[in-house]
Parts: C-alpha cells; sequence; structure tokens
C-alpha cells in the first residue's frame, strides 16, 4: 500500500461515514463507541447499516494510524514537511509499512 492509497482510502472512507452519520443524526465516534460496547439497533432494517458503517470506521481508524505512522516516519527521514510535500506532490509511490 502507498501513501496515495491510504488517502485516496480516508477520503472514501469519509463520504461513507458522513452519509451514515447525516442518516442516524451521530458522530460515527460515538455511535463506534456504543456499537463496540454491544447495543445493537432496535430497527432489523438497520442492522446490515449498523454493521457497515462499524466496518467503515474501523478501517477509518486504521488508515488514520497508517497515514500517522508513514507521516512520522517520512518526516524523521527528510527532516522537513517541505521535503514530504515535494515528494507526494510528484507523486512519488510512497510505500506504506504495515
Amino acid at each position: 500500500m502507498t501513501l496515495q492509497e491510504i488517502i485516496a482510502d480516508i477520503h472514501a472512507l469519509r463520504e461513507d461515514l458522513e452519509a451514515y452519520e447525516r442518516k442516524y443524526g451521530v458522530l460515527s465516534e460515538t455511535f463506534y463507541e456504543s456499537y463496540s460496547n454491544g447495543e445493537e439497533p432496535e430497527d432489523d432494517a438497520w442492522v446490515l447499516d449498523w454493521s457497515d458503517w462499524a466496518g467503515a470506521y474501523k478501517i477509518w481508524l486504521r488508515r488514520q494510524e497508517q497515514y500517522q505512522q508513514t507521516m512520522w516516519e517520512l518526516r524523521k527521514q527528510s527532516k522537513t514537511l517541505m521535503n514530504v510535500i515535494e515528494k507526494t506532490a510528484r507523486h512519488e509511490s510512497i510505500p506504506v509499512s504495515s
């Protein structure tokens, strides 16, 4: 996976999360905390949505972690954010460690 793929995933997942947030009227962080504590919808029609929402949020969290770790490593190597931006602006493929 590359940094560019992580950023693309973050944006796509953010769109999915925002759609659920608008539909159900709570932010994903609030929803996920309750869902993780075992809360389930009373309406059976929502079960699939809630499962997909929780999955999308979990992946979004992982991608955020991967992004932060990669940026930390790149800044450690490059010393400045400008050096990192120069690489990303040129669309250099920047591999990400798992």
